[in-house]
Formats: structure tokens, C-alpha cells, sequence
């Protein structure tokens, strides 16, 4: 088989560890960014809405279109795995189609020239990936599936209930990456908050803390994902105490409204929500990131604005807007009292400024403090400017920063910690001087 490699991971932070394992299965081939001269092409598919969806059948039909002779063209991951049946009929222009189950068998499927849907959903327990897009920072991986309800949401009818990872295999990849140099990560999954429910321990994540801080090398952890009914006090505080992991709190709460929380069957009510939210924001140097949806049926007006005014007043330092989207195997898809495209998109764009203006308001508290940033290299914006991040941010979600000035005269080496005074912000871009390598690096 000849060997060039085009490879396109779309969907989440989750997808890309996939792939990352597919990749470590196919490294004799290279890698290429030019589809149009590559042997094998595979998209690892999202299915999770219908934006998503749509992208990912674009992205396999324009791959298609541009791709040479005799070459091979795969379509995995989830949107695959949701509507098999569909897609083998509906897409003769695919050669194999896989789902949610087989990524560490993407080597054997090409030999093969089949496609396979496997009863079990992979999870990641030793196999060998390749780390993308930074040279210290990856992604790890707790569970596949999820245990919750939410009336919205489809993926448990793909990707089953929670299955997590035990401790052991988790901390031996991250040893294995650190002893590569890897030493900034973020702790993924469906439900992070749930972790190691499943084999009936009640807070497997302050477990986890504990065991990655005994782990020599780490210097740098955060938790993407918790889930309100799941996230205990007691969490909260261990992540407060840890040296590691930062104050970053990513917890998707949907909305604000106690009857629209019911019936979206989020498990926790506007109080006990509030009562976490406002925690998690008095800690110090904490940084909160959540998610709404606009749109989801029986949502009145007045629910509506009630959550506008929420987001406007809360302080939250980055919100994600989501329409809502009809899911076919959801409890919301049976619901009457949809709401309309156009008013969806009207909540969606009202509730989108308001988020604009929370964001701006985050960074402009940051004019004038001193942070520890990580440089990742030349800013795409000049050639003078150079791309970094606050430590504490996730990495491409919360935004960039550009040092475009220094106080020390050595040379800035990328993906290595730096102390910082961030000095003004420019349309919705901090800028920073920096003022020494950090001490502990």
C-alpha cells in the first residue's frame, strides 16, 4: 500500500485523542496536509448536532471530490457509527466506514479494504498515540459514554453508558507522555464529574488528582467538563487545593431556568447550580467556562431572558451559545412546542452579544496583572507579534495571547513558562510583556 496519510479529526477534544490513536497505528505512513495527494484519507466524523453533522458529511463528499485515483477513503467516529446503515447506503463514494469501536484497528480495516462496526465503544488503555498540535500539551481521556439523561442529547444512544478508565492506566500515560515532555494536560470525557461511577466510587476525580500529583514532571492540569449533579463540594475543594490542577471550571449548565432545567432533565435546579457556580467563582485566580442552549422546546420568552440577564451578571469568562438541535433517540425530540429556526437563531444572536461582552469584560480584568503564559509560537497576526496563552487556559478554546515585548534579554523558547504583565487589549486580544522564565520550570 502506498503510504501518504491525510488525516481530519472534527467534533471534540474526545475525537482528537481518537485519532491521535489512529495515527499511532498508521505511523509507516506519512503524513500529509495535501489531501489531494494522499493514499489513505480519513475524517474522524462528529454526530453530536446538526451543524456538526452537516460539516462532517461536507468534509468526506469535498475529499472526495479532490481525492486521486485508487485511493482509499475512510469515514469514522461518531456520525458513522450513528447512522451506519444509512451512510454505507446513502455515500458509495466511502471505502470504509467504522464507527466508535475500532480506532486501534485502522490499520488492520485498510489492509482488509472492509468496513467494521465493533459492539464495544474503544477506549484508549495503552495504545500508542501521536500528540497533534503542541509539543507539551495533550489531551487525556477518562471514559467513554455517559450515564445522564439530558433530554437533548443523543450521544448515550452511540456511545453507551459511562466506562472509565482505571487510575493506573490513566497515570501510565501520562508518565509515558511526560518522559516524552509533555507536561500540561487536560483531563476530558462526557462527563468528567462522573468518573469511576461505574465501578461504584462516588469521587473518582479527587482520586485522579491525587495520583497525577505524585506524577514528577507534571506541572500543569485542568478538568474539562463537569456536570452539576455529579460535582460535589468536596471536588470543588480538592481542585482549590491542588498545586496542579488550576481553578478552571468547565461545567456546561445549559440553562438557568429551574422549569427549563426540569425539563432538560439536568438533574439540579437554579439554587444548587447557583450554589456551585458562585463557589467555584470565589476562589482565587478561578476561571469559569460554561454552555447554554437557546431554543430547546417549551422555552418561553420569559425563560429566555431570564438567562440572558444571568449570563450578563453572573461573570463568566467564557460561554459557549448552542441552538438547540432535534435529535432524533432524544426525549426532547418527542416534546411539542418547538421553537422556530428563526427564533432560534434570534435567541442565538442576542444571547451571543451579551457572551461577546462577558468575554471582553474577563479579559479586561486582566490588564495590569501578572500571569504565568506558555508561548506557542509566531503569531499569525505579524511577524514581530509571538502566539501564547494564560497557563490556566485550555488550549485553542479560550483565546490567545500576543507578547509583542520582553524585559529579558535572552531569547523566548516555545512551550516554556514565562511570567507576564499582560498591558492592554486590542480588539479582543490581551497583549503582554514578558518578564522572566517562570522559576519552578
Amino acid at each position: 500500500m502506498s503510504n501518504k496519510l491525510h488525516i481530519v479529526s472534527l467534533g471534540c477534544t474526545k475525537n482528537l485523542v481518537d485519532t491521535e490513536v489512529m495515527m499511532g497505528k498508521l505511523q509507516n505512513f506519512e503524513l500529509t496536509d495535501n489531501n489531494e495527494e494522499a493514499d489513505v484519507i480519513i475524517v474522524n466524523t462528529c454526530g453530536f448536532i446538526d451543524a456538526a453533522k452537516e460539516e462532517s458529511l461536507n468534509t468526506v463528499l469535498s475529499l472526495h471530490d479532490a481525492r486521486k485515483e485508487n485511493s482509499l477513503l475512510v469515514m469514522a467516529g461518531c456520525l458513522s457509527e450513528r447512522y451506519q446503515d444509512e451512510l454505507m447506503e446513502q455515500i458509495p463514494e466511502v471505502d470504509i466506514f467504522t464507527g466508535v469501536g475500532d480506532y486501534d484497528k485502522i490499520d488492520e480495516l485498510l489492509i482488509e479494504k472492509k468496513s467494521r462496526f465493533s459492539d464495544e465503544v474503544f477506549l484508549i488503555d495503552g495504545a500508542e498515540r501521536v500528540v497533534t498540535g503542541s509539543s507539551y500539551h495533550a489531551y487525556i481521556k477518562l471514559s467513554e459514554g455517559c450515564n445522564q439523561t439530558c433530554s437533548f442529547c443523543a450521544i448515550p444512544s452511540f456511545k453507551g453508558k459511562l466506562n472509565s478508565r482505571n487510575l493506573d492506566s490513566i497515570a501510565k500515560e501520562v508518565e509515558g507522555l511526560v518522559a516524552k515532555g509533555y507536561w500540561d494536560f487536560s483531563f476530558v470525557s462526557q462527563d468528567s464529574s462522573s468518573y469511576l461511577r461505574d465501578q461504584n466510587i462516588k469521587d473518582g476525580l479527587s482520586l485522579l488528582i491525587q495520583r497525577i500529583e505524585l506524577i514528577e514532571g507534571v506541572k500543569s492540569a485542568r478538568i474539562l467538563y463537569l456536570y452539576p449533579s455529579t460535582t460535589s463540594m468536596a471536588l470543588l475543594q480538592n481542585i482549590a487545593k491542588s498545586k496542579i490542577f488550576h481553578n478552571y471550571f468547565d461545567m456546561p449548565i445549559q440553562h438557568i431556568n429551574d422549569d427549563m432545567l426540569r425539563l432538560m432533565k439536568r438533574g439540579f435546579g437554579k439554587d444548587k447550580t447557583l450554589e456551585q457556580l458562585n463557589y467555584m467563582r470565589s476562589l482565587p485566580n478561578s476561571f469559569v467556562r460554561t454552555s447554554f442552549i437557546v431554543g430547546h422546546p417549551h422555552e418561553t420568552q420569559e425563560m429566555f431572558e431570564e438567562m440572558c440577564k444571568f449570563t450578563a451578571e453572573f461573570g463568566f469568562d467564557r460561554v459557549n451559545v448552542f441552538s438547540y438541535s432535534d435529535e432524533e433517540t432524544t426525549s426532547a425530540y418527542d416534546m411539542k412546542d418547538k421553537i422556530s429556526d428563526e427564533v432560534k437563531a434570534e435567541r442565538a444572536q442576542i444571547l451571543g452579544d451579551i457572551v461577546s461582552e462577558c468575554t471582553k469584560a474577563s479579559l479586561r480584568k486582566d490588564i495590569g496583572t501578572t500571569c504565568e503564559l506558555v508561548i506557542d509560537g509566531q503569531s499569525d497576526e505579524h511577524e514581530y507579534l509571538l502566539s501564547a496563552r494564560k497557563l490556566i487556559w485550555a488550549p485553542d478554546i479560550d483565546g490567545e495571547i500576543y507578547v509583542n515585548d520582553r524585559s529579558i534579554d535572552e531569547d523566548l523558547e516555545f512551550g516554556k513558562i514565562y511570567t507576564a504583565q499582560i498591558t492592554e487589549l486590542v480588539g479582543d486580544v490581551l497583549t503582554a510583556t514578558v518578564d522572566n522564565a517562570h522559576t519552578n520550570d
